[in-house]
């Protein structure tokens, strides 16, 4: 059985993540943010205790709800940055 991270990427024309990995995403953030203000806004323990990206993707990996919270916050910031 294959991991979904290991299949090639479908096309998703509507997907505004689509292309984008959760690698960047977090490096995104922690740039826009810190990881203290990234901890503030999604209180999880990878964020706010000897955060690194490597923990933090491990972690969302894992738990779709805490990666779906990223993601979201990721298209917030993009939003409000074309404004």
């Amino acid at each position: 059985m294959q991991d979904s991270q290991d299949l090639p990427p479908q096309d998703q024309p509507n997907n505004p993540l689509q292309g984008i990995t959760l690698e960047t995403i977090v490096t995104e953030l922690v740039a826009e943010y810190g990881w203290k203000g990234l901890g503030e806004m999604i209180p999880v323990r990878c964020f706010q205790h000897n955060p690194s990206i490597k923990s933090s993707l491990t972690f969302l990996r894992k738990t779709p709800w805490a990666r779906s919270k990223v993601e979201s916050l990721y298209l917030r910031t993009r939003k409000k940055r074309r404004y």
